[in-house]
């Protein structure tokens, strides 16, 4: 594949700081617009269940924006002296389907009741969401954009496979059953503060320089503006937080992750790191995707899994001291911090192994 070139890069880089910076700057407010809007949900897993704002997704979107439009005007207006060779049908394509996707997880984070009330996961809380078979449907007008402009191509490299022509097949189903799939799975892989940002920026983060190096520099700009504007908004949502993420940012992260990924041409990396949600969704099945992720708050501040049974990596992460012998478990900010540790670990040990082989 063709690399981008060393200005480009160079130009990229000085333009990532702006999303981070807006992301800083409006979240504060974006807190205090959500909480006289009483757009709030429970932290489950506090000693006094503290009412949050909720709906962390919107500042993060703004932010990305930001930078995106920022990449596009730079890229326009000064195309004579800076060298971005830009698909702007392909870019704006990934931008809309990434706002669409964020749009239905806001309006899930929106359905809220002025009294608690038991959800689907069996717990008392205020904001009930959409109902599950609803939010497949609605994102699946996000894989339009993507299929109008013809993003990616007919032929895949999967694992354990080999390279693939699947034809029509590809823009026709398997474009919009990856945007359906991959929205709805990273929407899973949550409740811990700091969890869904933390991974979002660890395996955004990855996909980013994966695609960059690979020649696609639309990917790059997708994955990569998405991650930053996600590092700062990690600043309000770490442990304690003071804002949640809510269904909008989940949603941001896999409309940004599974945009990248077909535009890139990069299903197989992309596959790869993306394992843990895959797992995530498999183990939310076993469950009927009626269980919950978040653990019990024990007297000595660690967190205890909620089921005898494994239905989520969280419960894997609040088992594994025990596992390993140790008498007490895991607090629920050394729970976040394992589950996004393995996610590096999983993401650089992909770089490293296609930094010795041919893609």
């Amino acid at each position: 594949m063709t690399q981008v070139p060393l200005a480009a890069l160079l130009d990229f880089i000085f333009l990532l700081v702006f999303p981070a910076l807006v992301t800083l700057i409006i979240t504060p407010l974006f807190i205090a617009f959500f909480t006289k809007a009483r757009i709030l949900a429970i932290d489950q897993q506090k000693p006094r269940k503290p009412l949050l704002p909720t709906s962390g997704g919107m500042p993060v979107l703004f932010g990305f924006l930001t930078g995106v439009l920022l990449f596009i005007a730079v890229s326009t207006f000064l195309k004579t002296t800076i060298n971005f060779q830009l698909n702007l049908a392909v870019l704006l394509a990934a931008v809309l389907s990434t706002v669409i996707i964020v749009l239905v997880g806001f309006f899930d984070d929106l359905y809220t009741r002025q009294e608690k009330a038991v959800n689907s996961s069996g717990a008392l809380e205020y904001r009930q969401g959409l109902r599950q078979w609803l939010k497949p449907v609605l994102t699946l007008p996000a894989a339009v954009p993507l299929m109008a402009v013809s993003a990616g191509t007919h032929y895949m490299s999967l694992p354990f496979v080999g390279v693939v022509d699947f034809g029509l097949l590809y823009p026709l189903f398997l474009v919009p059953i990856a945007v359906v799939c991959v929205s709805n799975a990273t929407n899973m892989l949550a409740g811990l503060n700091g969890l869904e940002a933390g991974m979002g920026v660890v395996a955004l983060s990855a996909l980013g320089r994966f695609a960059m190096s690979h020649g696609s520099i639309e990917a790059g700009a997708i994955a990569l503006f998405a991650a930053m504007a996600l590092i700062f908004f990690l600043l309000y949502n770490w442990y304690p937080a003071s804002i949640l993420p809510g269904d909008s940012l989940t949603y941001f992260i896999g409309g940004a992750f599974v945009s990248a990924v077909i535009i890139g041409n990069v299903e197989k990396f992309g596959i790869i790191i993306f394992a843990p949600w895959i797992l995530e969704a498999l183990l939310k099945l076993r469950g009927r995707f009626k269980v919950r992720s978040y653990g019990d708050l024990q007297k000595d501040g660690t967190l205890k899994a909620p089921y005898e049974k494994i239905y989520s990596l969280t419960h894997v992460a609040m088992r594994l001291p025990f596992w390993l012998g140790r008498k007490k478990g895991f607090s629920e900010k050394q729970a976040a911090g394992f589950l996004i540790l393995c996610e590096a670990l999983l993401c650089v040990s992909a770089l490293l192994f296609y930094s010795l082989v041919t893609y």
